[in-house]
């Protein structure tokens, strides 16, 4: 199935009617929508996965070290992160939350981005280099950006398309709304990518809404919205690629913004500064693992022969030997105290000066090694 035909199967229809491609044991059952994808891209997004899986877990190893400040794990979320980020081209523009690592990842994460997680500004500045937006702390308030950016690429007549990712959280946010009308309005070639992960920290996805799905919304600003299952790589990536090309057609009759909800699941907890037991049951948890979107995609993968044991050997030593230069690098970068200072104000306060002041004195009296020991 090709061209108009997979849009109108993926993308038409009803919001409810979820998408799915690989079932929870990793079984085709959608062969009509599966992707014509190369041996060699199907492993990368694998390596991608399992490489997002272990970052995951090493950056919460280094948080509980004091190596690295407050973290939002990604875990059981890899299979939409991954799986639509290879539906882009190379120079797309992608925006996320910070829960979105393995968009990131798939992107070939630079190094820096570590920095930015043990509280250098740096780390967010190295995005630019990949078509990456910086990292949004705020709660939606980089959906109307997104959206901006894919306006202005459409008014330039740029081939592009701007793909925001946000919790379920964010669309209880008027810049939720606000973009989303936006872009109904002037037609901009935006894919709103909602990662449905059931909770918004502790308010569960029934608390946030009373409408029966979230991809339903999409109606009330009249263009599409389509369910997908957020732990299957190859939906997500199906449903993202058909949302890109339906977003660059020039088909004055269609709108081009999709609103793509990918049903899923976070394992861990909302940060490392929250405790989940507080507020949900384990057993819940341990249900959405049995559709874990890493043990369904490798057996899917074998059953093809693209995939084996030595392969994933090689797979995992490789990761290691990444995470490993990734987090030396980090931790050996060097801080200047005063950089607190820069990019505040475009004319400092004299607040802002009096507190300068104030650290210069301290670094006289102490040295720089005093104050950076936050071991």
């Amino acid at each position: 199935m090709a061209g108009d035909a997979l849009e109108r199967a993926v993308l038409e229809r009803e919001p409810d009617d979820r998408l799915r491609i690989l079932d929870a044991e990793g079984r085709v059952v959608a062969p009509d929508l599966e992707p014509d994808l190369e041996a060699g891209t199907l492993r990368s997004m694998y390596r991608d996965m399992r490489f997002s899986r272990r970052f995951d877990e090493r950056m919460i190893s280094l948080q509980r070290q004091g190596r690295l400040g407050t973290y939002a794990s990604l875990a059981g979320q890899e299979g939409s992160q991954i799986g639509s980020t290879y539906a882009l081209a190379d120079d797309d523009m992608l925006s996320f939350q910070y829960r979105e690592h393995g968009a990131v990842v798939s992107r070939d994460l630079p190094w820096e981005y570590l920095l930015y997680w043990m509280g250098h500004e740096d780390g967010n500045a190295a995005l630019a280099e990949i078509d990456v937006f910086p990292l949004n702390i705020s709660i939606g308030g980089h959906l109307p950006h997104a959206v901006g950016w894919s306006w202005a690429a459409k008014l330039n007549g740029d081939e592009r398309v701007g793909v925001v990712h946000f919790g379920d959280g964010a669309t209880s946010e008027g810049d939720f709304h606000e973009a989303m009308n936006f872009a109904g309005v002037f037609d901009t070639p935006t894919v709103f990518f909602c990662n449905n992960n059931q909770w918004a920290i502790s308010i569960a996805r029934e608390n946030q809404t009373a409408s029966a799905t979230i991809a339903q919304k999409a109606d009330a600003y009249g263009f599409t919205g389509v369910q997908v299952d957020g732990m299957d790589p190859l939906a997500c990536y199906v449903v993202t690629r058909a949302a890109r090309e339906k977003a660059l057609a020039s088909d004055g009759d269609r709108l081009r913004p999709t609103l793509i909800e990918a049903v899923q699941y976070r394992y861990g907890a909302h940060t490392t500064a929250d405790d989940p037991s507080a507020y949900r049951d384990e057993a819940e948890v341990e249900r959405w693992r049995e559709r874990d979107p890493i043990d369904r995609f490798e057996t899917y993968l074998r059953n093809r022969g693209v995939l084996d044991d030595e392969r994933i050997e090689t797979i995992e030593t490789e990761i290691e030997a990444t995470l490993e230069d990734l987090v030396d690098r980090a931790e050996s970068a060097e801080s200047d105290p005063r950089d607190l200072f820069e990019h505040t104000y475009d004319e400092p306060t004299p607040r802002l000066e009096a507190q300068r002041e104030a650290l210069e004195a301290l670094r006289e009296r102490h040295g720089d090694d005093e104050l950076l020991d936050y071991e």
